[in-house]
């Protein structure tokens, strides 16, 4: 998932720097869950959703995702983890010597409180307890880079994070107020978005084992092995698709079958990709294959949702 453009004469602090360092396409990740539980407020209220919450969630799943990004690189940078000689996955601003530390840091905290300013109308919309999963979000934003990864919950994270909690409550935000719950197909297509985006952070974590294991780093892959672990990666797809089956019942018959036809083969493929590459930085192709994947599943349950 890397960004393509030339990287070899980048200034330091320059407008470049920061645009490597923010790392544009890992928006896909932020979109995805936002556009789902869109697309199901849609459905369910037919077309009579609130704009505002909907555009807002998006700009706060933007903004947070590029504070993960600006503090990841922070924290890994000043933990000693990101060794860019060793380091596999695209490479990192601050190692690289793109953006300082202190400029980083400074970007993290007017990132978080850009994201805090946004986030604040969702609480006269949906109330305050929508302060509270704010605030949540932003304190795993940084305990996942600082502590959890280190403890193998990032999986579980994902699906908290990337799943259940953007695509729940951006469908209970957009929703006319006489129909604002939560349903039992809602939250099973939160799972299944999870299950979803958690193929990218498997890829990842699969690519990086070596490295974890010397960092300290005990993601699920480093748990349970590299063989495992791809299995791994199949199997959260083809969860994602199962979970998909709940439409069916709740009249979105084409929100399965449309998904259903066309992300197992992409994500079969980029499995078999992943199988015959094995190590090192060639697994960045699967890496850009399974965000491109994860991106149709969701433009594919939108639209199924939406006929």
């Amino acid at each position: 998932m890397q960004v393509i453009m030339d990287d070899s004469h980048v200034k330091t602090n320059s407008l470049k720097a920061w645009v490597l360092a923010a790392r544009p396409k890992t928006l896909t990740g932020a979109a995805v869950p936002v556009m789902i539980g869109t697309a199901l407020a849609m459905a369910d209220a037919d077309g009579r959703i609130a704009w505002l919450p909907c555009v807002l969630c998006f700009l706060f799943a933007f903004i947070m995702q590029i504070d993960a990004n600006f503090v990841n690189d922070y924290f890994d940078y000043k933990q000693g983890n990101d060794d860019a000689e060793t380091r596999l996955g695209p490479l990192r601003a601050c190692s690289m010597g793109w953006v300082t530390p202190e400029a980083m840091k400074r970007a993290l905290v007017i990132t978080t409180a850009l994201g805090c300013l946004v986030g604040l109308p969702l609480a006269w919309i949906g109330g305050w307890t929508m302060i509270l999963v704010g605030a949540i979000c932003v304190l795993f934003c940084f305990l996942y880079t600082t502590k959890l990864s280190y403890l193998g919950l990032g999986d579980l994270l994902v699906l908290v994070f990337f799943g259940i909690v953007p695509v729940c409550l951006t469908y209970y935000l957009c929703l006319p107020e006489e129909i604002g719950t939560v349903t039992g197909e809602v939250f099973a297509a939160s799972l299944a978005c999870g299950f979803v985006i958690d193929t990218l952070l498997l890829v990842n974590n699969y690519r990086d084992i070596d490295n974890d294991r010397r960092d300290g780093k005990t993601t699920i892959v480093v748990k349970v092995g590299a063989a495992t672990g791809r299995r791994l990666y199949l199997a959260s797809g083809l969860v994602a698709v199962a979970l998909g089956m709940v439409f069916v019942f709740y009249e979105h018959p084409f929100a399965c079958i449309l998904p259903a036809s066309i992300y197992p083969l992409l994500h079969f493929k980029a499995y078999r990709h992943m199988v015959s590459i094995d190590k090192g930085r060639e697994l960045n192709k699967v890496l850009g294959e399974t965000a491109r994947n994860m991106f149709i599943y969701g433009l594919l349950v939108a639209i199924g949702l939406l006929f």
